[in-house]
C-alpha cells in the first residue's frame, strides 16, 4: 500500500483524500438529514437484545421518529434511554399514567419477550419512566442489517478486518 502511495504525485494523493472526505461527508449529511425529517437526534438504532421477539429480533435496524404532535399511546414501541443506563432500551408501552399536577406523562414498558414489567430496569425505586426517557417511537425496522454493528462490537478484530478488505479494494479499483 505505501509502494502505491510513493508511486502516486502530490495531486493523485490529494484526490484520493477528496473521494475519502467526499464518502465521509455524504454519509454525515444523510444522518442529518434522516434527523431533521424524523425530529430525533438519534434516528436509526440497532436491536441489541431478543427482549423484543417476536416483533424484533437481535441485530434489526430501527427507524425512530418523535413527532411533537403524536402523543405516545400504549402499545406503542418506544426507544428509551435512562440517565444511568449506558445503553437506549427498546421496550412497548404498556400503561400510562397523566399526572394532573406537573402534566407530565409517565410511562410504564414492558419487552415482549420477558415475562415482567420494566420495573426493574429503572432507577432505584423509579416506578415510571418521564416522557423526556423517550428517545423516538419505531416507526419501520430492516430485518438483521444491525448484525455487522453487534459483530464488530462483540469482536473488534472484524472491524480492523473490514477497514483493510476496504483498503485492498479501494487499491485493486484503482488498478
Amino acid at each position: 500500500m505505501f509502494a502505491e502511495l510513493k508511486r502516486m504525485n502530490a495531486r493523485q494523493v490529494a484526490l484520493q483524500v477528496l473521494n475519502i472526505m467526499t464518502i465521509l461527508t455524504s454519509a454525515l449529511m444523510i444522518w442529518k438529514a434522516l434527523a431533521l425529517a424524523l425530529n430525533n437526534e438519534s434516528p436509526i438504532v440497532v436491536v441489541l437484545s431478543g427482549s423484543m421477539e417476536p416483533a424484533f429480533h437481535r441485530g434489526d435496524l430501527l427507524v425512530l421518529s418523535l413527532p411533537k404532535n403524536d402523543p405516545i399511546e400504549v402499545n406503542d414501541i418506544c426507544v428509551f434511554k435512562l440517565p444511568e443506563r449506558p445503553v437506549p432500551i427498546v421496550h412497548r408501552v404498556i400503561k400510562l399514567h397523566d399526572d394532573a399536577e406537573t402534566g407530565k406523562q409517565y410511562l410504564l414498558t414492558k419487552g415482549d419477550n420477558n415475562p415482567g414489567d420494566d420495573r426493574s430496569l429503572y432507577d432505584y425505586r423509579q416506578m415510571w419512566i418521564h416522557q423526556e426517557h423517550i428517545v423516538g417511537k419505531v416507526r419501520g425496522f430492516v430485518p438483521y442489517v444491525g448484525m455487522v454493528t453487534i459483530m464488530m462490537n462483540d469482536y473488534p478484530i472484524l472491524k480492523y478486518v473490514l477497514l483493510g478488505v476496504l483498503g485492498l479494494f479501494a487499491l485493486v479499483q484503482r488498478e
